[in-house]
């Protein structure tokens, strides 16, 4: 990530996500008690999943923040941070009650990549188990702030498809004038 990345550690963002983007993407969804986070990044939305569940995994690809986070939940029994990547997840079928990921889609570089990340993402979860996403809507402001970075903003009106054919069902999109969020349910052909 860039250094314009860095406000994503601060404050303002810890309590938007708390208040304002996490509230309005789980709504009433319960992810169970064995989540999987893909894509914590600086540990905003970490820091409130680990208060409602029971044990969460955290999987984050960049070295750096990997390692930051390893440190800030080490006294957190019940936080699990992996240094991985969730195109290749070493979790057997059937591992988490749940998992979500949050603003943080569209830094996989390809569509590709982003559709081998919801496919295994549904493997490892229990049939029926959610998935809970949101990310923002695509904006020449946003590319801006990627500068030097990756950003592949994700389609809103083609996620469902995109999310069916990885192997999830009941999906329902959402959108505001900021962002789209999706909740949809692992199912096993």
């Amino acid at each position: 990530m860039n250094k314009a990345h860095e406000a994503c550690g601060g404050d303002e963002w810890r309590q938007a996500i708390r208040d304002v983007i996490l509230p309005w993407a789980l709504g009433e969804t319960d992810l169970g008690d064995d989540v999987l986070e893909v894509g914590p990044g600086y540990g905003a939305t970490t820091d409130v999943l680990s208060q409602s569940v029971t044990r969460l995994t955290s999987v984050e690809i960049d070295d750096d923040l990997a390692a930051m986070l390893t440190d800030r939940f080490a006294d957190v029994p019940s936080v699990q941070i992996v240094h991985g990547d969730a195109t290749s997840l070493s979790y057997p079928d059937d591992s988490f009650s749940g998992a979500a990921c949050f603003t943080m889609l569209h830094h996989v570089p390809t569509k590709e990549l982003q559709d081998r990340l919801f496919a295994e993402v549904a493997r490892v979860l229990r049939p029926g188990a959610p998935l809970v996403a949101s990310d923002s809507l695509a904006s020449e402001e946003l590319k801006t702030h990627h500068e030097d970075d990756t950003y592949n903003p994700v389609d809103p009106a083609t996620l469902a498809a995109r999310l069916a054919t990885a192997g999830f069902e009941n999906v329902a999109v959402r959108t505001n004038p900021y962002g789209w969020a999706a909740i949809a349910r692992a199912t096993k052909n």
